[in-house]
């Protein structure tokens, strides 16, 4: 159970439970707790390491694979692809800077503040979908992106590519928040100054009047595929910020993390629409990552290989972290001192498995990363409708078992339900309307959050409820 001293309590509301044993600043020890509130006499950090936090994980190929979709999965041409990924980049990137606000002031990750619309057991939904494509999907995506990476460079056998970079990144989640922060932070000039060094080479290659196939509404499809990609670190946002003084700069919070997260994605999908307009179909179908250093010099093309399979790590460390963070916040009782840590290494091995065999699948990346908006969309418009009628809610909320709020998981399986019905645009699932429509391209997410905040804001409207900010009211 909590520590109880009038240090850690400190400050913190009853009902409310408090993160048990003392971790400080130190790197090489294992944070402790799940997902309880983070003691007072704990805080430490600066706004201005979100900035790294944000970028680091974004320098690898998955990033640069959403660009290389737009140009030769899509059929766009360079100029509007790179239209497509800044406009889904900077709204990916504003929702992050919204979100991560929340950490000082409540002192909890992500997945936990969603109780505040969804209930304590409505928000099974949200925190269990997100532990399963963060620590396991998007594990598995990034951990094939870096173990094609290796193997490219050095020959190695790519299972045994995928297991190196696998043990980097449960490692170092392992060890939890301070060595999470510390790692993006040493991983960030490497990266930075290999990918920029790259993408000049590769931007002067470009051919922006390279004849292509545009299929019914490319650029709709490449929007939700750029902004998936941002959105998909959204429910992590608070996990990186709730470590900070009750006192940090708000304004600083926001534009670093939201910054970050925009420069490295629009960069680098930008990037992987030059490669599109160069490499041939054939190359990137049989091994993308390959036939993007293709294009680069050897020494560079090494460098960036080995900046690959670093930003792989970068993600992955952050995917695997927030995952075991969103497990813990479902609300199962784990009796273990070191929950957050072992579940991580479950979900380590269980994304070891899942990436093993997509490492000749590499089609998966584009379902995979349209389905992530799919879910984040309409939990984003019963998140932000709560902030609309919720103004300063109590922790308390946070860690009251028995209050519900049943208009948030309906709204959200509502809004999900009808979107991807009507509006899917999938290999596997076209929707009714884009079947008969072609041309709207894939709007689930935008219908999806539409349809989501009505049904929400509706049901608290007419129950005339939605606005309590204590248990007592």
């Amino acid at each position: 159970m909590a520590t109880r001293d009038q240090d850690v309590m400190q400050g913190v509301e009853a009902g409310v439970v408090v993160r048990e044993g003392s971790y400080g600043t130190q790197v090489m020890s294992v944070e402790p707790g799940g997902a309880e509130f983070i003691p007072l006499n704990e805080r430490h950090g600066r706004p201005i390491q979100l900035f790294w936090t944000w970028t680091s994980p974004n320098m690898e190929f998955a990033t640069i694979f959403v660009g290389v979709l737009a140009v030769w999965g899509f059929g766009l041409g360079f100029w509007t692809a790179a239209l497509a990924m800044i406009l889904g980049s900077g709204i990916g990137a504003v929702t992050q800077g919204i979100l991560s606000l929340r950490g000082p002031e409540y002192g909890v990750p992500q997945m936990v503040l969603s109780r505040f619309g969804f209930g304590y057991w409505g928000n099974v939904l949200p925190a269990g979908l997100n532990s399963i494509t963060a620590g396991i999907g998007w594990f598995a995506v990034n951990s094939v992106s870096g173990a094609f990476a290796l193997n490219v460079l050095t020959h190695i056998p790519q299972v045994l590519c995928l297991l190196i970079i696998v043990a980097v990144q449960v490692v170092v989640a392992f060890f939890g928040y301070n060595l999470v922060h510390l790692f993006e932070r040493y991983a960030f000039p490497i990266l930075t100054v290999i990918f920029l060094i790259a993408s000049v080479v590769i931007l002067s290659k470009t051919h922006p009047g390279t004849s292509h196939h545009t299929i019914p509404g490319a650029f709709l499809l490449a929007f939700g595929a750029s902004f998936g990609y941002a959105a998909g670190w959204n429910p992590y946002a608070a996990d990186y910020t709730r470590y900070f003084k009750l006192d940090a700069n708000r304004a600083a919070i926001a534009w670093w993390s939201g910054l970050g997260l925009f420069l490295s994605c629009a960069l680098l999908e930008i990037v992987g629409a030059a490669a599109g307009t160069v490499a041939s179909a054939t190359a990137i179908n049989n091994n993308p990552t390959g036939a993007f250093t293709g294009l680069l010099a050897t020494p560079l093309a090494d460098l960036t290989l080995l900046a690959i399979a670093l930003g792989a790590v970068s993600a992955n460390v952050l995917n695997i972290y927030s995952g075991a963070l969103s497990f813990t916040a479902i609300g199962i009782k784990l009796p273990l001192s070191l929950r957050r840590a072992i579940v991580a290494l479950g979900f380590g091995t269980i994304g070891f498995f899942l990436a093993w065999s997509g490492l000749r699948n590499v089609s998966k990346y584009e379902n995979f990363l349209l389905i992530i908006a799919y879910w984040i969309a309409p939990w984003l418009a019963v998140y932000f409708c709560d902030m609309l009628l919720r103004r300063r809610p109590h922790e308390a909320l946070l860690f009251a078992t028995r209050r519900a709020n049943w208009a948030g998981p309906v709204a959200m399986l509502v809004g999900m339900g009808i979107s991807i019905w009507l509006f899917s645009n999938q290999t596997k699932y076209v929707g009714v309307v884009p079947t008969h429509v072609p041309a709207v391209g894939d709007l689930t997410f935008e219908v999806g959050f539409v349809i989501t905040a009505v049904v929400y804001l509706g049901w608290h409207l007419i129950a005339r409820t939605g606005r309590e900010t204590t248990l007592a009211e």
